[in-house]
């Protein structure tokens, strides 16, 4: 009987990881917890507090720390435990050679589009040890044809070793309680949007393009905007949103309830009319697949991956264009055929998404790594 393939998992990024690279990795732990023939899996964690303060030296500190986990602890853990596969998902793999097979998750190319966000610190230490580490991996992985796209134009990255693999809504995304009931409802219908108040999330268009539905009438609708400010000042765009919203005179129509819980999460989709996603670059969009399970009718921006992942269950707008926004809104809230069409093509379309889909193809592709070595 053949030994099973040795796949260790980085799973330090669990503790600092937000929003949906950690849910990747939570979610791809979960299935690989159940078991898979043929493998035996290990999950590797620091044994050290990670920390996630905002003190500057304690900040740089902690980068030395990560440096230190990644290029010489982490090696040492899997030459000594025999890895056959080290898998990590935050971008970053030992740089120096090794005698295991190496994998890593590429979400997308925003370090690389928007370099004027992001720390110049963070930056240098992506450039210098996360590509070329990855130029050397096995594989790279990453969660969009589009997303693969962008990393080969922007990155450099050699094409055939990155392996496009969607994702799936969150698991516990289709939990409410029954008795819960958040504290800015309203009488009043709304449409949602779900995420970090960030920049490239559009939300100023999409704040016009409530306006001007509200002046064609649809005073019966508020805007939720649920999601929390961005560490980084530069990706930022919470105090323009706020601005905005005055500018307008919106204040009592757009509400912005912060991070919500997981349990809110899905209180607020099964009770919206519409989800509106006008982004203007996503990796993937992992909101498209939740609103379709909660039934709730999807528009979307006409760029980046989400076209790939919504198919022919949304209605698409130009993003840069607050009267389309607007035209389409109306569209969707005028008519409640529409609205079951999507509702119907939605919950046909989140079929095609899984985590057990998702695991699946990654573990095929450890499986062709190590036909390869062998």
């Amino acid at each position: 009987m053949p030994r099973p393939i040795q796949v260790f998992i980085d799973v330090r990024d669990l503790r600092i990881a937000k929003t949906g690279a950690k849910t990747v990795l939570e979610e791809i732990c979960l299935q690989l917890k159940k078991g898979y023939p043929g493998f035996t899996i290990h999950f590797i964690d620091t044994p050290f507090p990670v920390y996630t303060g905002k003190n500057k030296w304690l900040k740089a500190l902690e980068h030395a720390r990560f440096f230190g986990w990644k290029q010489i602890t982490l090696p040492i853990i899997c030459l000594v435990r025999g890895c056959d596969i080290l898998f990590c998902t935050d971008y970053f793999l030992p740089l120096f050679p090794v005698r295991f097979k190496t994998a890593v998750i590429f979400y997308d190319a925003f370090f690389w589009q928007y370099p004027e966000q992001y720390n110049r610190f963070w930056l240098k230490l992506l450039h210098h040890i996360a590509v070329p580490a990855a130029r050397k991996a096995s594989a790279i992985i990453t969660i969009s044809h589009h997303s693969k796209e962008q990393i080969v134009q922007c990155v450099g990255l050699p094409p055939e070793k990155i392996h496009a693999i969607h994702l799936a809504p969150k698991s516990s995304s289709a939990i409410v309680s029954a008795d819960y009931h958040a504290s800015t409802e309203s009488e009043k219908k709304y449409i949602l949007h779900i995420g970090v108040l960030e920049k490239r999330k559009n939300l100023l268009n999409l704040i016009k393009a409530f306006a001007l539905l509200r002046q064609a009438g649809y005073h019966n609708y508020n805007l939720v905007l649920a999601g929390g400010t961005v560490p980084k000042h530069k990706l930022d765009d919470s105090g323009n949103i706020r601005r905005l919203i005055k500018e307008l005179q919106l204040e009592d129509a757009v509400i912005l309830p912060g991070f919500i819980s997981d349990e809110a999460l899905a209180h607020y989709y099964q009770q919206a009319s519409l989800y509106a996603f006008v982004s203007v670059n996503e990796g993937f969009g992992l909101p498209i697949l939740e609103a379709f399970q909660h039934r709730l009718p999807t528009l979307i921006a006409n760029n980046s991956c989400l076209p790939e992942v919504g198919g022919d269950a949304v209605i698409t707008c130009d993003p840069y264009d607050p009267a389309d926004i607007a035209e389409k809104m109306k569209l969707v809230v005028s008519n409640p055929a529409l609205q079951e069409e999507l509702i119907q093509k939605g919950l046909r379309r989140l079929q095609d998404f899984s985590w057990e889909k998702t695991t699946e193809e990654l573990m095929q592709v450890f499986r062709e790594l190590m036909k390869e070595k062998n």
